[in-house]
């Protein structure tokens, strides 16, 4: 007779981890090995509440019904072509993403980083093709503390030293300037700039909510300069803040809408850039690509992801439990948390230094069922499913204060 396999504890998987993965996160030290909603449970069976929501890529939690039947009806069917040949699934998901967002097209693409990269070379394009900028001379403005990605173009125009020392040297083109300031903005764009290129709302920064007025500025400045404004949506969009996009917050509409995470409603990798005709226009045939890119099972998961997000439902829900989110964080300053910033169901809380960094935060909550995740020094960030209910909301705030007060 076969001896059973036994399961590894927690424990010994982590350590079996060690020696064979490269050590490029710190992951709290919990092993999921299922979920449903916004609820994991380890190896051992015990359950948290994840407050975390894989950084707005579970925006539906994990295994919505919808997104589950989704993928297994595609994968019964066809799973990849590559785009040498056309799929039924991909006309669908482009015509009602484009619409959704109120644009003209979509380049669908996989992960964040790539629809960033993707979002770059179109701004380019654009630049020489339409405005004019000669060749190798084009600009992007960017903003500092930003996060669009770990490539190495990417981390060659972030503040970040731990993202970008050691990985040089890095492509030119960019300009930093401080965010949410556009006198800063507006003196670093000349007539080689293509776009500008910002987070509506920083996450990695800790969930920083620029000024009233400052996401229409940068619309209106880039109208006044010929260039582009590009919005990188991949944690903010698709319901996280209470609307479709951050960016309707203030009535903005961009030329181009970098997107992920939540688009692949957890299941599998999509991202997409989305824009206006005149932007993305200026692709031809073998000038861009990706074999995966709008295959068939991620066109037909991200058109279930744009179906849900087609009611409304799940951006009033993130207005209404943002409200619930706010006041409790507004109850806890003073009481361990020195400030915080908010919109929708997402949140970074800056913790009084003395009773712990981030990561400590994160731990003690994570003895208590919650799972959160730290940022930048006694920051954490909190964003939980939009299928959250205003009670596990509560008693996650309420783990958060003896937290605090322990």
């Amino acid at each position: 007779m076969t001896a059973p396999v036994r399961t590894r504890t927690s424990d010994e998987l982590i350590r079996a981890e060690e020696p064979v993965l490269a050590h490029n996160y710190h992951p709290l030290p919990v092993v999921v090995a299922r979920a449903e909603g916004a609820w994991v449970e380890d190896v051992e069976g015990r359950r948290y509440l994840d407050m975390l929501a894989g950084y707005s890529a579970l925006n539906f939690g994990h295994r919505h019904p919808a997104l589950i039947g989704a993928a297994r009806d595609q994968l019964d069917r066809l799973t990849l072509t590559s785009r040498a040949f056309h799929n039924d699934r991909l006309a669908e998901f482009a015509e009602r993403l484009a619409e959704l967002t109120g644009q003209d097209m979509v380049l669908p693409m996989n992960t964040g980083a790539e629809a960033v990269e993707s979002g770059i070379k179109v701004a380019r394009k654009w630049a020489y093709d339409v405005k004019g900028v000669p060749a190798d001379r084009a600009t992007i403005v960017v903003a500092a503390d930003n996060f669009h990605g770990r490539t190495t173009t990417v981390v060659g125009f972030s503040t970040d030293e731990t993202a970008r020392a050691g990985f040089g040297p890095f492509t030119p083109g960019f300009r930093i300037v401080p965010y949410n300031d556009l006198a800063a903005m507006e003196a670093a764009v000349d007539e080689t700039t293509a776009a500008v290129l910002i987070e509506p709302i920083q996450g990695e920064a800790g969930v920083i909510v620029p000024d009233d007025g400052y996401l229409s500025g940068v619309r209106e400045l880039t109208r006044r300069a010929g260039c582009l404004f590009v919005a990188d949506e991949i944690q903010s969009g698709l319901g996280r803040t209470g609307r479709t996009l951050a960016v309707e917050h203030e009535g903005v509409v961009p030329d181009v809408v970098l997107l992920g995470k939540a688009l692949g409603g957890g299941i599998v990798p999509v991202s997409a850039v989305v824009g206006s005709r005149e932007v993305l226009g200026v692709l031809r045939p073998g000038e861009h690509g990706s074999t995966f890119g709008g295959n068939p099972l991620a066109a037909a998961v991200g058109t279930a992801v744009v179906e849900l997000l087609e009611t409304g439902e799940f951006q009033r829900r993130a207005a209404a439990l943002g409200v619930v989110l706010r006041d409790g964080l507004t109850d806890l300053v003073g009481k361990g948390v020195v400030g915080f910033r908010s919109r929708g169901l997402w949140a970074g809380v800056d913790v009084d230094p003395a009773i712990g960094t981030g990561r400590e935060i994160s731990e003690r909550l994570m003895r208590e069922g919650i799972l959160v995740k730290d940022t930048h020094g006694s920051t954490v960030r909190l964003a939980p499913p939009l299928t959250v209910t205003e009670d596990e909301l509560r008693s996650a705030l309420g783990s958060l204060a003896k937290v605090l007060a322990s």
